[in-house]
């Protein structure tokens, strides 16, 4: 809405500056009576030297005339509608040119202004590709490729992703964003071209983002893409725990919520240690550990043995699970100190 605005304030600019020289019309002359006495003067004068009979008279004309001239030409030019128009021609010109600028300067920040941080940085990115994608091409530098790279993937244009994070890890191949991105892209490759990725590629594609995630593991975006990979080659626990870690460190970050859920699923169903979890510690510790009412079990540092002790009698708000088997609290304690060996 804001857009639609500015554009009507500049097409009403632009109207301005094309009509207000025309509606100004004639512009009265001040010289009009002498320089109307002074062309009938020439016009009758010319009239006289065209008669054959002028004979002795035509040098006394001809100078007359001559003097008549030189008087019009050192009167100022006469104002009329050739000048209106020439101004009107002008307003033209400098309308269009002020609402082209505006087409791709104010107008598109207006617009980028209305859409939210993910939505404005999206068209941003489809907007400024073009330039960067050349000035990466000219330099051939690591930092001009990585912005190409950047600009390519978060608009979607995967191509030049591809291009671009390649050529940036030639030149520096310890680059988490270029590893983690170029490894997931190339990963899902056969969903963007429909043909299906080799193991051999895949397996390199994973490494790829096993690598970043060594390299960067307090990025959210490496535990993200990290969980999207190996729950894509059927490591479920340790996807989920990467996804959990993503989570933790982007605590707003909803991206693998769908992922999450189902990787919870597909466990409690296979795995009898969050089964047991899931029914007496799920609802205070969240889903997977991560914390809610209750406090992060992924991070805590408390002993076995003092773990066991807790979950036996209770502590402060906690209430104490005496009924609990002693099979199922072995199954309990393996999979909490699990989950603090996976967030050290």
């Amino acid at each position: 809405m804001a857009g639609l605005v500015v554009l009507g304030l500049i097409v009403l600019a632009a109207l301005y500056l094309t009509l207000e020289p025309l509606r100004r019309g004639q512009v009265a002359d001040p010289d009009a009576a002498q320089r109307d006495d002074l062309m009938a003067e020439r016009d009758r004068l010319y009239m006289e030297l065209a008669d054959p009979a002028a004979g002795d008279r035509r040098p006394d004309l001809e100078r007359r005339a001559a003097r008549t001239l030189r008087a019009l030409d050192a009167l100022p030019p006469a104002p009329g509608r050739g000048g209106a128009r020439r101004l009107a021609l002008i307003g033209t010109v400098a309308a269009l040119l002020v609402t082209a600028i505006a087409a791709f300067t104010v107008v598109p920040r207006w617009q980028l202004a209305s859409l939210d941080t993910g939505e404005a940085a999206n068209v941003q990115a489809v907007l400024d590709l073009p330039q960067l994608r050349a000035t990466a091409e000219r330099t051939k530098t690591n930092t001009d490729y990585l912005a190409w790279g950047k600009a390519a993937f978060d608009s979607g244009t995967y191509d030049q992703a591809l291009t671009a994070y390649g050529n940036a890890l030639k030149l520096d191949p310890r680059q988490p964003v270029a590893l983690r991105r170029l490894g997931i892209l190339l990963l899902t490759r056969g969903e963007q071209t429909g043909q299906e990725i080799s193991e051999q590629d895949a397996t390199q594609a994973a490494l790829l983002v096993q690598t970043a995630a060594q390299l960067a593991p307090s990025d959210p975006e490496s535990q993200l893409l990290l969980g999207y990979t190996l729950a894509r080659f059927g490591q479920s626990r340790d996807a989920l725990d990467a996804l959990e870690r993503y989570r933790t460190l982007s605590p707003s970050g909803r991206e693998a919520d769908e992922l999450i859920t189902a990787l919870r699923t597909r466990l409690q169903q296979s795995d009898p240690a969050l089964t047991v979890y899931a029914a007496n510690c799920a609802s205070c510790h969240g889903p997977a550990g991560g914390g809610g009412i209750g406090p992060n079990l992924r991070v805590s540092t408390l002993t076995r043995a003092a773990m066991a002790t807790i979950i036996r009698q209770g502590k402060g708000a906690m209430p104490a699970y005496p009924q609990l088997s002693g099979r199922d609290l072995t199954l309990l304690l393996t999979l909490l100190e699990d989950w603090q060996k996976a967030g050290q």
